[in-house]
């Protein structure tokens, strides 16, 4: 156990010397800077090239790899989404008198991110890191929507299709065909297909590459969201989904 802590440490005093170099370098500059020995540094030079960690140029030279900046670039727009995310999220339910979600896609489930709550002292239906089943979230089946035929395919793999209430669709050609009208409406609908009694409007949210990041919702009881209030809701989260995506970047 203390030699794999070991090894992990050199890990990461290899990367903050690579990190804090303002160009490529050498075997032996890392080797002087670390203090490792150059059999070890060489060695794990290579792992961390292999995971694309670490970048190595023609002429033997290192530098942080795309992939560790690909990877921390991910936490970093998820925490400038989250922000921008937040006024939107606050006036929908202030407007709407419903609870508000900021939710993404990981495999077949949903992972609330962000919310905010009408009743903040009570566990209503969700909490930030909860996760539920996508085929059945109007999130989900937003994000779902959404994907290329690939990537439905595999998400679709993944899902257990439970019949969690009398609402849940089930069947994969239904569900196919449920996705192709909420992708052509732009808004997806949990109408008691996961909770009997709950109700959630949900709509995109897409980045500046066009590339759909995350989806906010509006949610509460089948009395809150009453069918005479459905239009006026499902206006006011897709305006309010529009308006997050043109602040991540996103041009119609």
């Amino acid at each position: 156990m203390e030699d794999n802590v070991r090894v992990v440490d050199r890990v990461f005093d290899i990367l903050e010397v690579l990190a804090a170099s303002s160009e490529p370098i050498g075997l032996s500059d890392i080797v002087r800077e670390t203090g490792i020995s150059k059999s070890t540094v060489h060695r794990l030079l290579a792992s961390m090239c292999a995971r694309q960690y670490v970048e190595k140029s023609a002429n033997g030279l290192y530098s942080i790899g795309y992939k560790l900046i690909e990877t921390v670039s991910h936490h970093i727009n998820q925490l400038e989404l989250i922000t921008e995310a937040r006024p939107f999220l606050n006036s929908m339910m202030r407007d709407l008198d419903l609870t508000a979600h900021l939710g993404i896609l990981d495999g077949s489930d949903v992972v609330y991110v962000e919310k905010m709550d009408i009743y903040p002292n009570t566990r209503l239906y969700t909490q930030v890191g909860y996760r539920s089943p996508a085929f059945c979230s109007s999130i989900g089946k937003c994000l779902m929507s959404c994907l290329s035929g690939d990537e439905l395919e595999d998400a679709l793999r993944l899902c257990d299709f439970k019949k969690y209430t009398k609402n849940t669709i089930t069947d994969i050609r239904e569900f196919k065909r449920h996705l192709k009208v909420i992708r052509r409406q732009g808004w997806a609908m949990d109408n008691e297909e996961y909770q009997i009694g709950h109700r959630c409007i949900g709509a995109p949210v897409f980045d500046y590459r066009w590339s759909p990041v995350a989806a906010i919702s509006a949610s509460g009881s089948i009395s809150q969201l009453s069918d005479d209030r459905l239009e006026m809701v499902i206006r006011e989260v897709k305006d309010a989904a529009r308006n997050l995506s043109r602040k991540m970047g996103y041009t119609e």
